[in-house]
């Protein structure tokens, strides 16, 4: 088995229940037992910023579905969920990422483990390090907490009052 990350984020129609239906969908996968669920934070949208705001956090899995084969299971949640494919940054119902697979490091085509991006994005990090607050980063060789201390991202990242689930 190993320890998973899975950043999620909305911010299309009904984004909590977007949320929620994704965490229950990858709860309820065979070969997947979920460990901790981050709280939710509201931010402010990366790259195309001429959109709403996302709600985003983590969850911890614990998986023996191998890494191309989980990233199918997400885009397949996705899918479920009614994400429509838009402009890259852009608006989406539900948008569920791999950060971190045990201390795999991976490049293909379709998959870059640890997600190559996560270090430099604060709604990332905040809900990360809720949950994985001593987890060294398996490139980088420095744990959550002192990569989101030295991040530099202006971005407003608000932690929501209440439960996910």
């Amino acid at each position: 088995m190993h320890l998973v990350y899975i950043g999620f984020g909305s911010n299309i129609g009904d984004r909590l229940a977007h949320i929620q239906n994704a965490i229950h969908a990858l709860a309820e996968t065979e070969g997947i037992t979920l460990q901790k669920i981050s709280s939710i934070y509201e931010t402010d949208p990366i790259g195309y910023e001429t959109q709403a705001q996302f709600l985003n956090g983590v969850a911890a899995i614990q998986t023996s579905v191998p890494p191309l084969s989980l990233l199918h299971t997400l885009k397949d949640i996705e899918t479920a969920i009614g994400r429509k494919h838009r402009t890259r940054w852009g608006p989406r119902e539900i948008d569920l990422d791999i950060l971190i697979y045990g201390d795999l490091c991976l490049q293909t085509e379709k998959l870059v483990i640890p997600h190559p991006e996560m270090h430099l994005r604060r709604f990332v990090l905040a809900p990360l390090v809720e949950i994985a607050l001593d987890f060294v980063h398996p490139v980088l060789k420095e744990t959550i907490q002192i990569l989101l201390e030295r991040l530099e991202d202006d971005k407003s990242v608000l932690k929501k009052e209440g439960s996910i689930l």
